[in-house]
């Protein structure tokens, strides 16, 4: 696991923006397309805005999300909300290809079932991301993988449904995925993370965070989450 610490969440999320264009235009050389799954949260979403000025192949690009809330279509709540607004609304990504986690469904694992089968469609069965996105809570969670959660222990399937935290369940990709992505992208932002960020690194299995691999992943943290003061 490579660390990279940078001024501050801006521009956090502007090298974010730069290694993920980089990653998509590889990816695209070696296999022709790029498959991303993002998380939410306010730096991803400045990361996504600052993507519209790279070079991305967008007509080869696949968008999937990491997790997401169950609420309505709109909801604020929801990452999709901010996903359509921070890049579907300015890079000339083909609507198609982001694809939504279908928590409207009357039923969430069924749901899940299907946000499944549209990942082996796209990613191969098993399926494997280029690039995984994953932010890291106060609490040592990833995605919506929380402590004390039995989606911790969901090793047989791609995608699970949450019990609830934080007023919400969610539909959430679980570590057998995570875990077959080519690179995982991690940006870490805010004094609040230090204990976590020092806990992800030491690798510690202790915190939700601490069970995604390692090898071909870059941490992306501010100064404040780095604890660096000078």
């Amino acid at each position: 696991m490579k660390l990279e610490i940078l001024a501050d969440a801006d521009a956090v999320a502007r090298r974010a923006a730069s290694f993920v264009a980089a990653e998509a235009r590889k990816a695209t050389g070696e296999r022709g397309r790029f498959l991303i799954a993002v998380s939410g949260g306010r730096t991803p979403w400045a990361m996504l805005r600052a993507l519209a000025g790279e070079d991305v192949p967008w007509a080869a690009v696949h968008v999937f999300q990491i997790d997401e809330r169950i609420a309505p279509a709109g909801d604020p709540d929801r990452n999709l909300t901010h996903l359509v607004e921070s890049l579907l609304s300015r890079v000339p990504l083909p609507p198609g290809q982001l694809h939504a986690m279908p928590v409207e469904a009357a039923d969430p694992a069924e749901g899940a079932a299907a946000y499944a089968k549209t990942l082996r469609s796209l990613a191969g069965a098993p399926p494997v991301l280029d690039l995984a996105h994953l932010g890291l809570g106060p609490d040592g969670h990833t995605a919506s993988l929380v402590p004390g959660d039995a989606a911790l222990s969901a090793l047989d399937r791609d995608v699970a449904v949450t019990g609830d935290y934080m007023g919400r369940r969610r539909m959430t990709l679980t570590y057998p995925v995570l875990n077959r992505a080519r690179r995982v992208l991690w940006l870490v932002t805010g004094a609040g993370k230090v204990p976590m960020l020092e806990r992800l690194r030491r690798a510690d299995e202790t915190i939700p965070a601490g069970r995604v691999r390692q090898d071909d992943a870059l941490i992306l943290a501010d100064r404040s989450a780095a604890g660096v003061t000078a």
